[in-house]
């Protein structure tokens, strides 16, 4: 595991835009895992503006660690923010993106996307295996859509589960714990005030780490890197 801190969450996104570069420099880089949230926002914009020329769109094909249960229309969906950050501004294949389809019924659609992972990604230990997972983590902990009250969903035997916020019952599909860990490459970005604490507790192993899920995250033969803002670590 690595922990890398920079100075805000530009410069978080500055860092990870670059090591997606120098990864596709390799043609056997291809398949992405997104997260939603504040901090991917800000990479896919830089991506957009400053990497339109840089990157082999070509070769990189993207996918969904969680996507909410709404259509891809809708200000919450995870696919609609990258859309019309960034996949509508570079030139990236229609046939590379495979979205969580968030407006039909959520059992369902898990069970498709499962099947579409098992056929489009090559496999490790029998299990999908993506080249790049991307993470981030609320404040409580929660990372993907495993939230703390359903950490029985990271150990599903399925590829995807559906998941519940806590607060507002919206439904959610994610990734399980097994996928994301059997990635070559997982990483976190992490930024805020509000994260330090769980962060903290996190990587030294203390209080109540063990009821985060996204301390669960250690892939099984591959890596694991925290790109933190000062402020996420402001508590280490």
């Amino acid at each position: 595991m690595q922990k890398q801190v920079y100075k805000d969450n530009m410069a978080v996104a500055e860092a990870l835009a670059e090591k997606l570069l120098s990864l596709s420099k390799d043609s056997s880089f291809r398949t992405i895992a997104l997260s939603g949230g504040s901090t991917p926002k800000v990479l896919f914009d830089l991506l957009a503006k400053a990497y339109g020329q840089k990157m082999p769109w070509q070769q990189l094909e993207w996918y969904w660690g969680d996507e909410r249960c709404v259509p891809p229309e809708d200000s919450e969906s995870n696919y609609g923010m990258t859309r019309s950050l960034l996949l509508e501004k570079v030139p990236v294949p229609e046939g590379n993106v495979h979205r969580v389809r968030g407006e039909d019924p959520p059992e369902k659609e898990a069970i498709r996307y499962a099947a579409e992972l098992r056929r489009r990604l090559h496999a490790k230990e029998g299990l999908p295996c993506f080249d790049l997972v991307i993470l981030g983590m609320g404040d409580d902990g929660h990372t993907a859509s495993i939230f703390p009250h359903q950490m029985e969903l990271w150990d599903s035997p399925a590829l995807c589960e559906v998941a519940t916020h806590p607060e507002s019952g919206q439904k959610r599909i994610s990734l399980t714990g097994k996928v994301i860990n059997n990635a070559a490459l997982v990483i976190f970005l992490v930024t805020g005030k509000s994260k330090a604490g769980p962060v903290a507790e996190i990587l030294k192993k203390e209080g109540k780490y063990k009821s985060y899920p996204a301390s669960r995250v250690n892939p099984t033969d591959g890596k694991l890197i925290w790109m933190l803002d000062e402020e996420a670590a402001s508590g280490l």
